[in-house]
């Protein structure tokens, strides 16, 4: 049977996935890759939704940011402008020239999808909601932070920062990257759940005197979760705290269950 009729027969024709088990291994992990491209989506979408209300939140802030220079590796202001905190649909921003906050102060201002941005009075901070290991996985770390001494901060003034906010946009290739970054933990999910729902269809055919092997029913489930991968993206798309391990794992089960009962009955001594 060839690849692409296993793709049918995974959407519709699920008998015809009993010769899964005889797919070349490589072709099985290009499938994985396809079906974790799926599960990435909902998480490229929310954060390009963040993207947007930031680039309508970045107008609201850059009227709020008062005219100031960096001096001595530290914010100056002009007059008596204070420091404050100001928060909007997607962004908790802190300015802190009289050094009153710290790191911690702002990083535990992060609440669900809001970004933390803090220009405290010898560094600037910006804490990004981690959206399924995006942010880790992109830069190391959720918390990114610089000090006043180093570029582009170096030069930084309340009028080009006031400048840039207004004139920012999203590059047209930043989709393409959060979807190439979130593939890895969507891979490695799906990849564990698959091999846990594994345990249990290799038990299943066993206790059903089927012949396959571990291997095999691994394979197998791989192609049964289709349609259960597919269900939970469209139901991440609306909800994104939503677990997808559980329903992927009872579908795929219910489909291998249909499927087992064409494989040949192990030869049982004395039979």
């Amino acid at each position: 049977m060839t690849f692409g009729q296993l793709i049918k027969g995974a959407l519709f024709h699920f008998k015809d996935l009993k010769a899964a088990k005889k797919t070349p291994f490589w072709k099985s992990v290009v499938y994985l890759l396809i079906l974790s491209l799926f599960l990435a989506i909902p998480t490229v979408y929310q954060a390009v939704r963040v993207t947007q209300d930031i680039k309508s939140d970045s107008l609201k802030i850059a009227k709020k940011i008062p005219d100031f220079t960096i001096k001595n590796g530290a914010i100056k202001t002009k007059g008596d402008s204070e420091g404050f905190i100001y928060q909007t649909n997607s962004i908790i921003l802190t300015f802190d020239p009289e050094g009153k906050r710290s790191e911690e102060d702002v990083t535990h201002d992060l609440v669900g999808n809001f970004f933390s941005v803090g220009l405290l009075k010898d560094q600037a901070i910006l804490v990004l909601p981690d959206y399924g290991g995006v942010s880790t996985s992109l830069f190391g770390d959720n918390v990114l932070k610089s000090t006043y001494n180093k570029e582009p901060l170096k030069e930084m003034t309340g009028a080009k920062l006031r400048h840039e906010l207004r004139n920012w946009q999203i590059p047209w290739w930043a989709p393409l990257v959060m979807l190439l970054v979130a593939i890895y933990p969507a891979f490695l999910n799906l990849l564990l759940t698959v091999f846990i729902t594994a345990i249990g269809g290799i038990i299943l055919a066993k206790v059903r005197l089927k012949q396959i092997t571990f291997f095999e029913t691994f394979k197998t489930l791989i192609f049964c979760s289709t349609i259960p991968v597919l269900l939970s993206t469209i139901l991440l798309l609306f909800r994104p705290n939503f677990d997808f391990s559980l329903l992927i794992t009872f579908i795929s089960i219910f489909i291998f269950a249909r499927i087992v009962g064409e494989y040949d009955q192990m030869d049982l001594p004395g039979m």
